[in-house]
C-alpha cells in the first residue's frame, strides 16, 4: 500500500497521495533544500556551492533510506492536485516508521501535514501498530507530533524518537 488512502479536505483542498516518480526529482530536491535553508544562510558559499552541497546531501540521504528501508513507500502529498510535500513510510514488522515527512515552507500550518499523518495513524490503529519517527529537538514539527499524541521514548544526541501508540482494546 502506498501512503494513507484518504481524501480529506483541509484548507478547502483535498489531500491525496501518489507514489514518487522520476519526474518528482526536482520537486524533492527543492523540498529537501527547504529543510536546510537556515543552515545555508549561515555559510559564505556561492549559490552554486550551496546547490552542489544540497544535491550531494540529498543523494546521500536517499541512498541511506533505500538501503535501510528498501520496502518503504514514498509518496507525494498533493493538495488540490498540486504537490505540497512528501511522506516516506516504512511498514516494519513491529511498527510503522515515518522515515521522512516534509511540507513546503509556504504550505506549512495549513493542515496538510496533520491530515497526512492522521491518515497514517488511522492505518496504525487498524493494524494495532505503533508509529515512530525521529525528530531533531529544534525542529518545529515536534509540536505537531506532540499534538497528534506522539510521546518521546528515546533520544540520541539531537534526535528524539517519538512514538504514537494505538489505544488499548478491551
Amino acid at each position: 500500500m502506498n501512503g494513507p488512502t484518504m481524501d480529506q479536505p483541509t484548507a478547502n483542498l483535498a489531500v491525496t497521495f501518489r507514489p514518487v516518480n522520476e519526474e518528482d526529482k526536482n520537486f524533492l530536491l527543492e523540498l529537501y533544500a527547504s529543510t536546510r535553508a537556515e543552515e545555508m544562510a549561515m555559510v559564505p558559499w556561492s549559490a552554486e556551492q550551496q546547490h552542489a552541497f544540497i544535491s550531494m546531501q540529498y543523494s546521500a540521504q536517499q541512498d541511506h533510506y533505500r538501503i535501510k528501508y528498501p520496502d518503504a513507500s514514498h509518496d507525494i502529498i498533493l493538495a488540490g492536485g498540486r504537490p505540497v510535500g512528501h511522506l516516506h513510510v516504512a511498514r516494519l514488522e513491529k511498527e510503522i516508521r515515518i522515515v521522512d515527512v516534509t511540507i513546503l515552507p509556504g504550505e506549512r500550518n495549513a493542515g496538510f501535514g496533520s491530515v497526512s499523518l492522521k491518515g497514517l495513524l488511522d492505518e496504525a490503529g487498524r493494524s494495532r501498530s505503533p508509529v515512530t519517527i525521529y525528530v531533531e529537538e529544534f525542529n518545529p514539527s515536534l509540536k505537531l507530533f506532540e499534538r497528534l499524541g506522539f510521546t518521546q521514548v528515546d533520544q540520541h544526541g539531537i534526535h528524539i524518537l517519538m512514538q504514537w501508540s494505538p489505544a488499548p482494546t478491551g
